[in-house]
């Protein structure tokens, strides 16, 4: 949701989304009972949008797209903060549409479920190229060619050194075997004129370890009795206790409160829940709304540190998340969605600390990303608290038990 919007109600967010001044009131209000309905939220018109969570705000983006009566949606992330039943409309939605639909996803399973045609950009060639198929058709399609590709590329330059080698042989001999190796030179410049430009993929992260804090606790580390959100509370009928290697996930539908909590916990503010003196909060938010917008990559770096660290070595992890040093220099409000998770990963490898509450960790992260950010939370040796609709990723990280806050507190 942009900034700019967040304080607007719901009516006025709707007015702002189709500047219409000609509307009068019953038909603004017609036009957005409508456009929730698609989007199956109930939104007062006097609602603040802050007061939604980050669910409800996705479909209420998508109802300010669907308001407008477009020919084309372009929809960028809109799987994310989603939960189940959201995944699972948007997908008919797009799927029963007659609209052209143009979406970024880096959720791949989604994307298979409507994609018939497949824009590939190439950032390192710089080239649009289309596929006709299904989402996976065309990844498997890409593969094979680069595959193809550096095959003929493999064998165009063991020709061309080959050609090169003679070239030389014949040079050292003189005399009139000076021009063949000149024209054999020319063959092998033709050779390497041939290759094929690969195309190639966005790097993706190497493994990486969030090193615990194993100092701040030996036991128990988070002990949870109630569950609480928007002024409610209840009772859970057994505790969770959480441990060295406790990997615990928060689930519930949008709007039921898991940020809020989650929010509350790492304020120490949340009824019932029992923090460790001596444990260190590792918190990821999906927000990314505790750094400071304003404040340098490097200092977000430095203040995660909490100077445990060397500069050398503060650098080096940022490295590891492809932070460069230009991009160190940047404010945070400057980078992509993408670049601030990176940036809340590396700051947890700095900080080292006891227990990892993560809301929405795979949101913004390329899906390249995933494997080695499943493997790092998985391998943590503390306690890890998590909200995520992502169920590859929970899977990946070994969730052992779910705290159901829909059945908690409506039951």
């Amino acid at each position: 949701m942009p900034t700019a919007c967040r304080d607007l109600t719901v009516k006025a967010f709707f007015a702002d989304q189709l500047g219409d001044a000609s509307l009068k009131d019953h038909e603004l209000e017609a036009k957005i009972a409508r456009a929730l309905q698609e989007v199956v939220l109930e939104a007062p018109g006097d609602r603040i949008i802050r007061t939604f969570s980050g669910g409800q705000q996705a479909r209420l983006l998508l109802a300010a797209a669907l308001i407008q009566n477009p020919t084309i949606l372009l929809l960028d992330e809109p799987t994310n903060n989603l939960d189940y039943d959201g995944l699972f409309h948007l997908q008919n939605l797009i799927q029963e549409t007659d609209k052209t639909c143009v979406v970024i996803s880096h959720d791949e399973d989604f994307l298979n479920s409507f994609t018939d045609q497949v824009l590939y950009l190439d950032i390192f060639s710089k080239k649009v190229e289309t596929y006709l198929g299904d989402y996976w058709f065309v990844k498997t399609e890409i593969q094979k060619r680069i595959k193809r590709e550096n095959a003929l590329n493999a064998q165009l330059k063991k020709k061309a050194q080959a050609k090169k080698d003679q070239a030389g042989k014949f040079a050292n001999k003189g005399g009139g075997l000076r021009k063949v190796a000149k024209t054999m030179r020319g063959v092998a410049a033709e050779m390497e004129a041939k290759m094929q430009d690969v195309r190639k993929e966005d790097h993706a992260l190497s493994d990486f370890t969030i090193p615990f804090s194993a100092s701040s606790s030996s036991g128990k580390i988070l002990r949870i009795e109630q569950v609480s959100a928007f002024q409610r509370a209840a009772k859970m009928s057994e505790p969770v206790e959480l441990r060295r290697g406790s990997r615990v996930q928060v689930c519930g539908p949008n709007g039921i409160g898991k940020t809020t909590f989650l929010e509350m916990i790492v304020a120490q503010k949340a009824p019932g829940v029992t923090i460790d003196e001596g444990a260190d909060i590792g918190y990821y938010r999906q927000d990314f709304h505790n750094f400071d917008f304003d404040s340098t990559v490097l200092s977000c770096l430095e203040e995660a540190s909490s100077h445990k660290h060397s500069m050398e070595h503060i650098r080096m992890t940022a490295a590891k998340f492809f932070l460069k040093s230009l991009t160190m220099k940047q404010q945070v409000k400057t980078l992509s969605e993408g670049q601030k998770g990176l940036l809340a990963l590396a700051c947890l490898c700095l900080q080292e600390p006891s227990i990892l509450i993560m809301d929405e960790p795979s949101n913004h992260i390329n899906f390249r990303h995933l494997p080695a950010l499943a493997k790092a939370v998985s391998n943590f040796k503390g306690a890890v608290l998590l909200v995520s609709h992502d169920y590859h990723f929970v899977e990946a990280v070994g969730v052992q038990s779910t705290i159901d806050m829909g059945k908690v507190l409506n039951k």
